[in-house]
């Protein structure tokens, strides 16, 4: 197969990473962590799960939709129309858009423990607002915290006092720079399924604790009880339990994870899959606790956009109606159990992870990030944008996953037949090796 030609879209990134720093806006977004130098890196056109890039190159979205955004696919009509309906109308006035009422009844529908909705525009912000609530609340400083949860001064902040303390959470060499080292102390990590380490904090620091946040779920399931554990342990020592699913929301059901896993909590954040794309965030917690809202300042100008709020309510709707997270499910797994039936034809060593909406894998040899960038390499020659992740979405199909399982059939044959026959896959790539966790880029 011919080699990867550099188009318009990597001439681009070159002028980017001279007037803004780092490149992108989002670290998931950078070429270099999936295919430096050759990444396409700027879309032209996106509709369902195709992707056009800036040379008119037409792909199939195998990985992140939008890093998770587009649960209904990328320019879903239906969701579109209210959007351009509510532009028509005004996106901005001195009066309020009744949307942001509807859509809080819609999330107290869904939630129906919650009693009270705070908006934001994204969901680190958000998480950055739920911390505020619950401190005001509580009147303590102290957050345990398990899993990913932003760039905000609150989360970051658990890397001043041990500057590993994020690195496996899910990203590493986060550096606090920026971050008022008053705030070390403030922020205290823990594992996902480990009772002792969770329990140890609770004695530590009992008395001290607001809140503790977390994602209910990322990769793995809870373990023997561990979500009802951490319920029971809050509720006794009058810390609020916060649950961050702005990953996990509207995968597994329509609204939080949390309803499948069957532990509720005092506040869940949402955004991501909640809007398909649309810049919007919400905080949902029982009445009691949001009311504090009101004793702390939070307010934004575009908190009060009207497009988002319309946009967000017809993808709830579309999302309910068609049941997608049934869809996300189904085609989960079957890619998952694709990728094993794979890997075990050609006996290579690949590990696959998460839950089914949010497949991923990774291969178990010296230098992983260079399998993954071949991996990507010839994937990307095949048509696909792709990864080693795999995020289900109703834009995609049984057809659409069968010939995507076909191609990766023929790239996992490339990679055994370089391992049978003594070779190294760094020697197949045509660029650097991609990056994982955060890097400074330079030039």
């Amino acid at each position: 197969m011919s080699k990867i030609i550099c188009g318009k879209g990597q001439e681009l990134y070159k002028k980017a990473k001279k007037v803004i720093p780092g490149g992108t806006q989002l670290l998931s977004k950078r070429p270099e962590m999936f295919l430096p130098d050759l990444w396409p890196a700027y879309y032209s056109k996106a509709k369902g799960c195709k992707v056009w890039d800036l040379d008119g190159k037409e792909y199939t979205d195998v990985s992140y939709m939008g890093i998770g955004a587009c649960v209904n696919g990328y320019a879903n009509d239906e969701i579109d129309d209210v959007a351009r309906e509510a532009i028509s109308n005004g996106v901005m006035c001195t009066l309020n858009a009744p949307e942001e009422v509807y859509l809080a009844e819609k999330l107290l529908e869904i939630h129906p423990w919650a009693g009270g909705v705070r908006y934001a525009k994204a969901g680190g912000e958000a998480m950055a607002l739920a911390s505020r609530i619950v401190r005001a609340y509580t009147k303590k400083d102290i957050l345990l915290f398990c899993g990913y949860h932003g760039w905000h001064d609150w989360y970051l902040s658990a890397n001043i006092s041990n500057e590993n303390a994020l690195n496996d959470q899910h990203l590493s060499g986060l550096e606090p720079l920026g971050v008022p080292k008053g705030l070390a102390g403030t922020n205290l990590p823990f594992h996902y399924n480990n009772f002792e380490e969770f329990d140890e904090l609770i004695k530590r620091h009992n008395g001290k604790i607001a809140a503790v946040v977390m994602e209910p779920i990322r990769n793995d399931y809870p373990e023997n009880g561990f979500l009802d554990h951490i319920r029971k342990v809050t509720e006794e020592n009058g810390i609020l339990l916060v649950f961050d699913e702005i990953t996990a929301g509207f995968r597994l059901c329509p609204g939080g994870s949390h309803k499948v896993l069957g532990t509720t909590p005092d506040v869940a954040v949402f955004a991501k899959g909640m809007t398909n794309g649309y810049p919007l965030s919400a905080v949902v917690g029982k009445k009691e606790v949001m009311e504090a809202s009101q004793g702390t300042f939070i307010s934004s100008t575009f908190f009060t956009e009207r497009v988002s709020y319309a946009a967000t309510l017809k993808n709830i709707e579309v999302y309910i109606r068609d049941k997608v997270n049934e869809k996300q499910i189904e085609y989960g797994k079957k890619v998952k159990s694709g990728w094993e039936n794979i890997s075990k034809k050609y006996n290579l060593k690949v590990h696959i992870g998460g839950i089914d909406p949010l497949g991923h894998f990774s291969f178990d040899y010296d230098n992983p990030l260079a399998f993954k960038t071949f991996v990507t390499q010839e994937m990307l020659k095949r048509g696909y944008i792709a990864s080693n992740s795999f995020y289900t979405t109703g834009a995609h199909s049984i057809s659409i996953i069968d010939e995507y399982l076909k191609n990766i059939d023929e790239v996992f044959k490339e990679i055994s037949d370089c391992i049978n026959n003594g070779g190294d896959i760094s020697t197949k790539l045509e660029g650097p090796c991609c990056q994982a966790g955060f890097q400074r880029l330079n030039g």
